[in-house]
């Protein structure tokens, strides 16, 4: 999907306009949005449809977010069940974009959008960097897929305005390092593990040469201790951000760091405890979403499997009237770890399976390392017509092939399992290493 590239502009324009309205223009937005997505999910998606009337609620009953608490909780595992039956009936699904992801789970879940709601995601995603900071020609590296990078279109590659260079997280971190200092970042962005790959590369070996003015960083939470080993290896300052793939943006921080600013105008973001209220400002609950801007696939009161705490503090320093939240520590994906000192983060392998040829037919998948030289993969297939030679064969291929390492070098075994296990916490963990 190529970006129109005006639009996006426009888009970008708008949501840096919203940070600055007063709490009642927010609201007043916020309840006219929920009233419309509401209204819409009801009128063109079956799933949603049936899950009102289960509870006896018609869309005229929601009138504004509060309203949003008569709705049920919906999980994961449910919207992956009923993935066709969530497509709004006004959309062909064979000419929707798809953003797919592996989740932390290691449960395969497709959104499908719409070409205005792709660059919609794009503004929003571009909108964090320009509060922290970010010109249109500074030079914008991401440690990354390499595929996304046939996103950009021909202006942005012309005239390199918010167009990031890439840099392929499945290389080798010294390369890694090698090619981000020849592309000079004013602004280095990635995977918080992989820039904390990197910052120990750094401080490990004294390679120098990389100054950004300042990186931005999210998709796994990093301890103090990580955060600083990046800033110092860096001298520069670390803005994290918190995202979802289905949602994209969803709270990010600006340059005052006193929380993370929850993308109001286009989320509407509900921290609930254990039966569904809203907790406290300080208490930690379950993060609760629903998009104001997914329309070919709604998510109404989507439980994203992650832990939230509502900030104490009303208003930020920077002004903005965007609510605050903080971040507790959430789960830590284990790092691969090989015989040479690599060192491989999860979310590495969620991107190897998305590329993985077969992955349509993975309902869940788990990588378990016991030995720095082999990898077992166990897959619990969507259906018994999946071909498991084939699959098998495939993903071995595929995994030596984006690492990098032959057969010599690295085991694979892939297994098929009719379930996967849990964890002691009750969560299944995509990537296990018990290699220390």
């Amino acid at each position: 999907m190529v970006y129109n590239y005006f639009r996006v502009a426009y888009y970008v324009a708008s949501l840096l306009r919203h940070t600055r309205w007063s709490s009642s223009e927010l609201s007043k937005y916020q309840n006219k949005r929920v009233r419309a997505i509401v209204k819409y999910a009801y009128e063109h998606v079956p799933f949603y449809r049936e899950k009102f009337s289960e509870v006896g609620l018609k869309p005229e009953d929601v009138k504004s977010i509060e309203d949003l608490n008569k709705l049920p909780i919906i999980g994961r595992e449910e919207l992956q069940r009923n993935s066709e039956r969530l497509v709004s009936e006004e959309f062909d699904v064979g000419k929707l974009g798809v953003v797919s992801t592996s989740g932390s789970t290691g449960k395969p879940l497709f959104t499908y959008i719409t070409k205005k709601e792709e660059e919609f995601r794009h503004a929003k995603l571009l909108r964090p960097h320009i509060v922290c900071g970010q010109k249109p020609r500074d030079r914008w590296v991401l440690l990354g897929p390499p595929q996304h990078s046939k996103k950009l279109n021909r202006l942005q590659r012309m005239f390199r305005l918010y167009s990031p260079f890439f840099v392929s997280l499945f290389d080798a971190v010294p390369e890694q390092l090698r090619s981000i200092k020849m592309l000079k970042p004013d602004v280095l962005d990635g995977y918080s593990s992989s820039l904390f790959l990197l910052a120990q590369e750094i401080a490990n070996s004294g390679f120098d040469g990389i100054k950004p003015k300042f990186i931005m960083g999210g998709a796994e939470l990093l301890d103090e201790s990580s955060l600083r080993i990046i800033e110092k290896s860096f001298n520069a300052q670390y803005y994290d951000q918190y995202a979802s793939e289905e949602l994209q943006m969803i709270a990010w921080q600006c340059r005052e760091k006193d929380g993370y600013h929850v993308d109001a105008d286009t989320v509407v973001l509900q921290i609930v405890d254990e039966k569904g209220d809203e907790v406290s400002p300080g208490e930690s609950g379950e993060i609760v979403c629903t998009s104001l801007f997914n329309y070919a696939m709604p998510f109404i009161r989507y439980a994203l499997d992650d832990v939230g705490i509502p900030s104490e503090e009303k208003n930020c320093k920077c002004g903005r009237s965007f609510p605050l939240m903080r971040m507790v520590e959430g789960r830590k994906d284990s790092m691969v770890k090989f015989s040479n000192g690599r060192k491989v983060p999860a979310l590495v392998f969620g991107w190897i399976m998305e590329y993985y040829k077969f992955y349509r037919w993975v309902y869940q998948y788990q990588i378990v390392q016991k030995k720095v030289d082999s990898l077992k993969v166990f897959i619990k297939k969507k259906n018994d017509r999946c071909d498991e030679n084939a699959m098998a064969a495939e993903l071995v291929r595929h995994m030596h092939k984006m690492l990098d390492v032959n057969e010599s070098e690295l085991s694979v075994v892939v297994e098929f399992v009719d379930e996967i296990p849990l964890d002691k916490s009750g969560k299944l963990r995509k990537v296990i290493s018990e290699v220390r």
